[in-house]
């Protein structure tokens, strides 16, 4: 056999060289098959995933199948959704649209879809369902992606829910997390989808939405978090309420501020992602502060007492749908006169109470020594003691006559100074008796001052209240029923029937004008003479404590608010006459004012909007009109219900007063207001102001009524259970400074305004006379000058004044013994 030679190389191959050529072939071939096994792996991975999908493709079409044949005849009706109708509660605002009360299971606003802010919906799209317009109701690139979610979590842990799947969980379904939900869900939406288009879809889900704190529906959610209307939302406010749908409670802003700024951020990351706002716009909103409201202060303007009477008025007419049927009732209230009567209330009840003294801490609680267990058991102590409005409730930690440090409930330490301490400064003494000791574990209040120092007070146990209105039509502007609404419900101003005082003589004046007295008229300011009503009977002298003045004029009467002048008026022109023409004249009601001596110290009852009612007869010009409250009533949908056709002074109200009579009552009670016991109004510098001031037996009420020819206003002060509310206190340092403190603010901006001479008035020497009744022509002359008979009618004139004309005949009154103990009673302390 032939030997077949290798051709010579001059470069052979070294021993490792020639190994590593040896072994490659070996290593190609191996990275060659394991190159083939990915691919085959690769493969096979490919069709299983495409196997996996044409498995879930099939078992989905048979499930849908299914579905369809099974569960779509069993889908509910969508009326529900076509004609919308939500639980909507009832809403009260007052006559410039700010909310004052809200009676519901639910708080709902109902919002149109085109009323919706840009933002708000791109806000809720970018983090709900941004291909919200692109999908017909179920997004199957979502479902797949939560499918493949829950099959690698072992369930159904991912939601894949588009805004039409929640508005059909949110209609029709429970909110568990089943697959036999989703696919009642899915086929809820495709109806829908058919059904409505995608605006009205959108609608549906931003007004029937949770949003916590009991809001339902983003314009609800926007006022009870930030106290606005949705269309006044920020960008950033927007984003934050959008974060709420997943977890209403997880991102609260008022609970959980940082887990809610945190969703915020993401919401507006996604919309910058999604262009629906520009880089600009994202900077600033994240850059925002949110300010959320105090869920403490629920309303902007303190209107209690009005929203529980309109609840009142309208559950009579509307039973229980008065909280489902989306009532929105307007009211006749000023949202800045009720700031401003609120703000007076307050301010009069707590001067009074700094003018009585210290009653003593609330409550003692045993401190712990410094640290956790004291914060809880101080936090534990002032939770029976919620801060009433500005009147904070605090724990005393340490106590000095010179200084206090105390804890809130927040925890927040402060300290009082010696200028705060003025008040309690006995009981920091070591004179203070144990009810009355200021020490550490006292519950005490405290009140900022204008300067922000704090300052320790107390809750008042007396209560005020403030009624003002329209004089021309009986328009309530603004209502304060007592200090506190929830502490007190009961309403001072439309249920309190108190004795009216002093404040009620203008009206047995008023009807002293008719019967030939005037503002000249000369009338006795001296101790009466009753003589005895039967045989046998004993005749009575009746004395007021007041130094009696002698003869006066009928105006200067008034002025002085005299007792015994207004008994001899009363007796003048009689008793049944007076109460007919008060009644009939005024408002009031017979049975609450008899027809006795004491009506004229205001021994009768009456409420203070009565009152009001009554004294804007004076004010419109002799026009009886009804006060009213509430001015229109709405459906949910804005369509009117009932509107307010109030009697309007010069109108259509019936006219129960003379002109005339009407302008000598103004002439008298601005001389009341201006030289007499109503003069404290001088400090608002108007001569446009009327009033008369009352003090009942034993300064039980405290009362000043008072108008400009806009503006009728009634402040009242007392307690629950009558008592003295103390020797030196009358209407003039009761309600006349509330009355003051509201009409600064109310009238501020109102022109003066003063009232024309009507026909039938005659000026004579500075003092007016009813023309038909000048002096020597039926004008009364004089009262009880006559020593003899110095109460009967007989005494009158008699020669005695310048009329010389024959006295009415007016029979001596027969005083009961109860009368007797009346009037004696109320001279007692029946004061200005």
């Amino acid at each position: 056999m032939p030997i077949i030679k290798r051709p010579h190389s001059s470069h052979s191959p070294s021993g490792e060289d020639r190994d590593s050529h040896q072994r490659t072939p070996g290593r190609n071939a191996a990275s060659r098959d394991a190159e083939a096994g990915r691919r085959s792996f690769g493969a096979r991975l490919a069709v299983w995933f495409v196997g996996l999908l044409a498995t879930v493709a099939v078992v989905g079409a048979l499930i849908v199948g299914y579905a369809l044949v099974v569960m779509g005849p069993q889908l509910p009706s969508l009326d529900v959704l076509t004609d919308y109708r939500p639980k909507v509660p009832l809403r009260i605002y007052t006559a410039d649209h700010v909310l004052i009360g809200e009676f519901g299971e639910e708080r709902r606003s109902l919002v149109r879809f085109q009323d919706i802010p840009d933002q708000m919906k791109k806000a809720v799209l970018a983090i709900e369902d941004y291909r919200f317009y692109e999908h017909g109701g179920v997004d199957f690139v979502g479902i797949l992606r939560a499918g493949v979610s829950d099959l690698m979590h072992g369930g159904a842990s991912q939601g894949a829910s588009t805004i039409t799947m929640q508005v059909a969980r949110n209609f029709f379904l429970s909110s568990e997390k089943t697959y036999t939900r989703k696919i009642y869900e899915m086929l809820l939406a495709y109806k829908i989808e058919r059904a409505l288009t995608k605006d009205q879809i959108l609608e549906l889900y931003m007004n029937q939405i949770y949003l916590g704190e009991r809001a339902y529906g983003f314009a609800s959610a926007a006022r009870v978090y930030f106290g606005k209307d949705l269309k006044d939302i920020t960008l950033a406010q927007a984003a934050m309420l959008a974060g709420l749908p997943k977890a209403p409670s997880a991102y609260n802003p008022v609970v959980n501020p940082k887990r809610a700024k945190i969703r915020q951020e993401y919401i507006l990351k996604r919309m910058l992602e999604l262009k629906y706002i520009s880089q600009e716009q994202y900077e600033q909103a994240v850059k925002e502060e949110i300010h959320t409201k105090n869920p403490g202060n629920e309303y902007s303007v303190h209107a209690e007492y009005i929203a529980e009477m309109v609840r009142q008025m309208m559950y009579a007419q509307y039973k229980d749908e008065t909280y489902t049927r989306g009532l929105n009732v307007t009211t006749t209230i000023d949202s800045a006169d009720q700031d401003a009567a609120y703000r007076a209330v307050r301010k009069g009840v707590m001067d009074y109470e700094r003018r009585h003294g210290y009653r003593g801490p609330e409550g003692f609680v045993q401190l712990p020594a410094p640290g956790d267990e004291r914060d809880q058991t101080i936090d534990d102590a002032l939770t029976d003691h919620p801060d009433n409005g500005e009147i904070i409730a605090a724990v005393v930690t340490d106590a000095s006559p010179k200084q206090v440090k105390a804890q809130l409930v927040d925890g927040t330490q402060v300290t009082i100074g010696a200028d705060g301490l003025r008040f309690v400064a006995t009981a920091l003494s070591a004179r203070a008796t144990a009810a009355t000791k200021i020490k550490p574990g006292s519950i005490v209040r405290l009140v900022a001052d204008d300067k922000g120092n704090w300052q320790i007070t107390q809750l008042p146990q007396v209560e005020g209240a403030l009624v003002s209105l329209t004089p021309q039509d009986g328009a309530i502007r603004a209502l304060v029923g007592g200090f506190d609404f929830n502490k007190n419900k009961f309403n001072h101003v439309t249920q309190a029937w108190r004795q009216p005082g002093s404040s009620f003589k203008p009206f047995i004046y008023s009807a002293a004008l008719d019967k030939g007295v005037g503002p000249a008229t000369i009338i006795n300011d001296a101790p009466l003479y009753f003589p005895a009503s039967t045989p046998g009977g004993d005749a009575w002298e009746p004395k007021d404590d007041d130094q009696p003045d002698g003869p006066m004029p009928m105006r200067l009467a008034l002025e002085k608010s005299k007792n015994l002048v207004s008994i001899r008026i009363l007796s003048f022109i009689g008793t049944k006459y007076a109460q007919d023409f008060v009644t009939q004249r005024f408002g009031f009601d017979a049975d609450k004012t008899p027809p006795y001596l004491p009506m004229a110290l205001g021994a009768g009852l009456v409420t203070p909007l009565q009152s009001a009612g009554a004294y804007s007869v004076f004010a419109n010009g002799g026009y009886r009109i009804n006060p009213y409250l509430i001015n229109e009533v709405t459906d949910a949908r804005g369509e009117p219900l009932s509107k307010a056709q109030p009697l309007t002074a010069g109108r259509d109200a019936p006219r129960t007063l003379e002109p005339r009579n009407a302008y000598v009552m103004n002439s008298l009670l601005h001389s009341v207001a201006t030289a007499g016991t109503g003069a404290g109004t001088n400090v608002l510098h108007r001569s446009d102001l009327q009033g008369k001031t009352g003090t009942t037996n034993d300064a039980k009420d405290g009362w000043f009524a008072g108008y400009q020819q806009s503006l009728v206003a009634v402040a009242w002060m007392g307690y629950d259970q009558p008592k003295s509310l103390g020797s030196r206190e009358f209407g003039a340092q009761l309600a006349l400074p509330i009355w003051i403190e509201y009409m600064q603010r109310a009238l501020r901006g109102v022109p003066q305004a003063e009232p024309q001479q009507p026909p039938g008035v005659t000026a004579v020497d500075g003092e007016l006379f009813f023309t038909d009744m000048m002096p020597g022509n039926g004008f009364v002359a004089s009262i009880g000058l006559d020593s003899a008979n110095p109460v009967a009618g007989t005494d009158a004139v008699g020669g005695v004044g310048p009329a010389g004309m024959t006295p009415p005949t007016v029979p001596p009154p027969s005083v009961s013994s109860n009368e007797k103990k009346q009037i004696m009673d109320l001279f007692e302390s029946n004061k200005p």
